[in-house]
């Protein structure tokens, strides 16, 4: 499956990716990143509830209105923008698992998304359910098809990667072997981000 993800990359992502950062002007490619920061307030704001930590989730709520409200729906990250001390704290069920002591289970590699683990796979699905991108006809969902969903996450991802492309190609270049480079790679950095 590395080795499938990897070839994928090459030949479909990655020059996907490049083209569209070479055509995409860097000030709107930060507009979209923006907005899809901003839609996913719910998977944040609810994870720092669960693990207690209230400030981060006022720190959310408080961007959330902020940027949606005077940030045009979220295109304009304001208090980046005018140097307030509110930032993104980035918390997703797989990290409130493992701060309330959930191991992460046996390695998987999954197809087109990469290294994960069994914690971290099944935390997936959980958060979908609190993701407005989830593709369900009610009102706190903004898509009502399994097309629309997988058509705006992949645009998030495409947008994502191509400030974070250079990583992956780095990581290639250094690897002897690249299955065991990136599990190595993944496990530390969960649980770098599950201390936080």
């Amino acid at each position: 499956m590395t080795t499938f993800n990897d070839k994928f990359y090459v030949y479909v992502s990655r020059p996907v990716v490049k083209t569209y950062k070479e055509v995409v002007h860097p000030t709107a490619r930060k507009g979209v990143s923006n907005f899809f920061t901003n839609l996913g307030f719910p998977i944040r704001f609810i994870n720092n509830l669960l693990q207690f930590k209230f400030k981060n989730s006022w720190d959310e709520l408080q961007l959330f209105v902020l940027n949606t409200t005077f940030g045009v729906g979220g295109l304009i990250n304001v208090a980046e923008e005018n140097n307030f001390e509110l930032r993104y704290h980035d918390e997703d069920f797989g990290q409130t698992l493992g701060h309330w002591g959930v191991g992460g289970g046996f390695h998987i590699v999954l197809p087109i998304l990469g290294p994960s683990n069994l914690r971290d796979t099944f935390s997936l699905f959980v958060d979908e359910y609190a993701s407005p991108l989830k593709p369900e006809d009610k009102s706190f969902y903004i898509t009502d098809s399994t097309d629309k969903s997988i058509g705006l996450k992949t645009f998030d991802k495409v947008n994502s990667t191509s400030y974070t492309y250079p990583v992956y190609d780095k990581m290639r270049k250094d690897a002897i072997d690249l299955y065991p480079y990136l599990k190595d790679y993944y496990n530390k950095r969960r649980e770098q981000q599950i201390k936080e």
